[in-house]
């Protein structure tokens, strides 16, 4: 079966899941999945069936003839990548000036291969500013698709969604990635949905404020999200 995550949630709230007894596998796609997601799969589909259900996490724009990316869920994983290609894949993150990204650090997420659209129709300036010149490839002619999404590599060699390039954000001088607080938060155990923006409420004062649907079972009043936000991120990312 195959799910965008919000519609995924839905199917997890049905009281006969259990009924699906010959359910082995189910992709999700089109939207991030969040691992409090993956956590509540596990827990609702642990006794379907004679053996475990697979979750698997695709991703992929359709520029790129939709999924090229994926990774293989495992229950106690504390965040939910985007993971590895698929084949005839490739796959770059870089800088703002097309530098190639260590990993750890966030960049613009490049796709390449024979997937690739030939571009926007009768859209030619688009076309121009999105499919790109490959500086990486041995083949003169080959095109990288540039996707706009913010991610970084992991150490094993998976790839990690952090949001989008256009919700960056400057405050107090400094450039925030609003895509990698939501990350953040989304990998915190009860979170089930949240945003991140600045507001500003009298002018000149700006904040930023994160917005948290959490399970019941979680509880909190906030503080323990924070104090676990500040183990992973700088303080001036850390929502008030």
């Amino acid at each position: 079966m195959h799910f965008v995550p919000s519609m995924l949630q839905a199917f997890l709230e049905a009281p006969d899941l259990t009924s699906c007894r010959s359910l082995r596998r189910v992709f999700a796609s089109g939207e991030a999945l969040p691992a409090e997601l993956v956590r509540r799969f596990y827990e609702r589909l642990a006794g379907v069936g004679n053996r475990r259900v697979e979750l698997h996490n695709l991703y992929g724009p359709t520029e790129a003839a939709i999924d090229v990316t994926f990774h293989p869920t495992t229950p106690t994983e504390r965040t939910t990548p985007i993971g590895r290609p698929v084949a005839n894949t490739r796959v770059h993150v870089v800088d703002r000036h097309g530098a190639p990204q260590p990993p750890g650090i966030p960049g613009e997420l490049l796709l390449g291969g024979v997937q690739l659209a030939r571009g926007y129709d009768r859209r030619p300036a688009l076309t121009a500013e999105r499919f790109v010149p490959d500086p990486f490839a041995a083949t003169p002619g080959e095109r990288l698709y540039r996707t706009g999404d913010l991610v970084r590599w992991r150490g094993d060699g998976e790839i990690l969604f952090l949001g989008r390039l256009d919700h960056q954000v400057k405050l107090r001088g400094l450039r925030i990635e609003l895509g990698e607080i939501e990350s953040a938060l989304d990998a915190q155990p009860g979170v089930r949905e949240c945003a991140v923006l600045v507001r500003e409420d009298e002018p000149g004062d700006q904040r930023l404020v994160a917005y948290v649907v959490r399970d019941a079972s979680a509880g909190g009043e906030g503080a323990d999200l924070r104090a676990a936000l500040k183990q992973r991120l700088p303080d001036y990312m850390v929502p008030g």
